[in-house]
């Protein structure tokens, strides 16, 4: 799966949260399997879309591979360098080429803290220049992201969920990244901010040369933004392909299922196409399924997902499916 030009490279990446029992003597008596067992690579200058339900792993994925989550077990490397084994400075100074767009502008901000402070924190974190130089920087940031340089000394609560998302981008961008992980960026917007927001985001990747990871669950915008699309659900990725391959031959009836909810803006084909309901509920990922983690919800299942878990593989063209219909 690697290949020349890949940033980040994720492989066998776990997450599980410990589950704890007793009240003076702790105990763990189970594991929330949030992330488990990821494998994939996100190329120099791509953006990397990441969807599925609310609650597959898709945030965690994204804390984890930033390391704000150490990893229960896998690697993580970026620019080569594995990002699991480092601690301290090291972990500190990689941190500069790494960052993070939250998902709720309204909450990442600190209500006590002006947008200047705010945007200049990360270069106060790393002593990036004096104090002037960095306001001017904060400034020329502002620009960048389509905010009046004047609101400076203003306050968080003065600004509209756009705007403030806005701020979070400069923020994200002060420490000249090379890679950042949108976490569901738009999904507390206005849908016409969430526009602007898309465009933001599209020009600045083409004038740093930014690498995304971009966290949805609205596969309409991840289409417009991302070059590859992968699906998670239940804590893991069953299906990695480029995203007009994947709208036009998703493989994996999880996708498939996803795909036919997405409404398309003609009237006739949208009458003639049918939709997939998925009967049941996610399992819980405390105890998650044997065999594959969609076999309980499947509309295609066959006896051998119950009881085996499909190879994640590449059937060509980059195209990766998990699932037991095409390894027959």
């Amino acid at each position: 799966m690697t290949e020349d030009g890949v940033l980040v490279s994720v492989r066998g990446l776990k997450m599980h949260f410990p589950i704890t029992s007793g009240i003076i003597v702790q105990r763990q008596v189970g594991a929330i399997k949030a992330v488990d067992g990821l494998n994939f690579d996100i190329r120099r200058g791509e953006t990397l879309g990441l969807v599925g339900e609310s609650g597959c792993g898709k945030s965690t994925t994204g804390r984890a591979i930033l390391q704000l989550y150490r990893p229960t077990a896998g690697t993580v490397h970026f620019e080569g360098q594995s990002l699991t084994t480092l601690k301290g400075d090291q972990m500190r100074k990689m941190r500069r080429r790494m960052q993070m767009i939250f998902q709720d502008p309204y909450a990442s901000l600190n209500p006590r803290m002006t947008v200047g402070s705010i945007v200049a924190e990360p270069l106060e974190v790393h002593n990036i220049g004096t104090k002037s130089e960095r306001m001017d920087r904060v400034r020329e940031l502002l620009k960048v992201v389509g905010l009046n340089p004047y609101f400076i000394n203003r306050y968080p609560h003065e600004f509209s969920g756009g705007q403030r998302q806005r701020i979070g981008v400069a923020r994200a961008l002060a420490v000249n990244p090379a890679f950042i992980v949108c976490d569901e960026p738009i999904s507390a917007l206005d849908v016409s901010i969430q526009a602007q927001v898309i465009n933001l985001l599209e020009d600045l990747q083409e004038q740093f040369g930014l690498t995304y990871l971009f966290i949805a669950h609205d596969l309409s915008v991840v289409r417009h933004i991302s070059n590859r699309i992968a699906v998670m659900y239940l804590g893991k990725i069953m299906e990695l392909a480029d995203r007009d391959e994947l709208y036009r031959n998703p493989m994996h009836p999880y996708s498939q299922a996803l795909l036919s909810a997405v409404p398309i803006p003609d009237p006739v084909i949208e009458e003639k196409r049918q939709r997939i309901i998925l009967e049941g509920d996610v399992p819980s990922p405390v105890n998650p399924p044997k065999g594959c983690n969609f076999s309980t919800r499947c509309p295609k299942v066959l006896g051998i997902c119950r009881e085996q878990e499909p190879e994640f593989r590449d059937y060509g063209g980059g195209h990766w499916a998990a699932c037991w219909l095409h390894q027959k």
